[in-house]
C-alpha cells in the first residue's frame, strides 16, 4: 500500500459538457467546491493524464462549472464525461482534529461495538443515495458495505486505526444462515 501522503484523493468527477465553448460541469468533492482549482494540475485514475482545472461559476445543481486546459469545445468536454479528478495527498491541507478524508479510512480495521471483527475498511463508495464502507468480512465470508452513518458507524479513529460498526438488524447473514434480528437474537431465515 503507498504511504498516504504518496496516495492520490478524489477531487471530482466530470459530470457534463456545459455550453459549446468547452466548458465542465465538474461534481467536487472538496468542502469548499470551487477549491477543486486550487490543488495544481489533477490527474486521471491512472495518473497518465493531468488537467488543469479553471472553476468559472456554479450550475443550477451545486457543481462546478470549469475550463479544462486544452478543451475548447463541447466535443471535447463530453469526451470527459465520467472522467475521475485526482490529487496528491502531500498537496492537501491537513484535515481538522476530528476529521479526516476518505481516503485516511482505507485500510483501518473494522470493530463491531460487540468485539466482533469485520476485517478492514477495503473502499468508500457513494453511489447517489449515500456514502458507505466497503468492509472486508474478516473470517465471516465475502465482503459487504454499511452505511456510512453515526449509527452504523459510531465510532471513527483513525489515529488508532480502526472504527467501530454496529450493522443494522438485518443486514448481514452470519455462515449458519440465520441473520441477525433486530432484538439481538438469532432467527432462521
Amino acid at each position: 500500500m503507498a504511504a498516504r501522503a504518496d496516495r492520490k484523493v478524489l477531487l471530482g468527477v466530470v459530470a457534463a459538457a456545459h455550453g459549446v465553448r468547452g466548458e465542465l460541469r465538474i461534481r467536487s468533492l472538496c468542502a469548499e467546491p470551487a477549491d477543486i482549482g486550487s490543488y495544481g494540475p489533477l490527474s486521471d485514475e491512472k495518473g497518465m493524464r493531468t488537467f488543469t482545472v479553471r472553476p468559472t461559476g456554479t450550475s443550477t445543481k451545486g457543481d462546478v462549472i470549469a475550463r479544462i486546459d486544452g478543451i475548447a469545445d463541447r466535443t471535447a468536454a463530453e469526451s470527459l464525461r465520467g472522467l475521475r479528478l485526482y490529487a496528491a495527498r502531500s498537496r492537501l491541507p491537513p484535515p481538522e482534529p476530528g476529521e479526516w478524508y476518505e481516503d485516511d479510512l482505507i485500510g483501518l480495521a473494522a470493530h463491531g461495538s460487540d468485539g466482533r471483527a469485520w476485517g478492514t475498511v477495503l473502499a468508500v463508495h457513494d453511489f447517489g443515495a449515500g456514502t458507505v464502507l466497503e468492509l472486508s468480512g474478516g473470517g465471516h465470508g465475502r465482503s459487504f458495505m454499511v452505511p456510512f452513518t453515526a449509527q452504523a458507524v459510531p465510532a471513527v479513529d483513525v489515529e488508532g486505526g480502526t472504527i467501530t460498526v454496529d450493522p443494522p438488524a438485518g443486514l448481514l447473514e452470519d455462515r449458519t444462515g440465520s441473520s441477525r434480528r433486530g432484538d439481538g437474537q438469532e432467527g432462521e431465515d
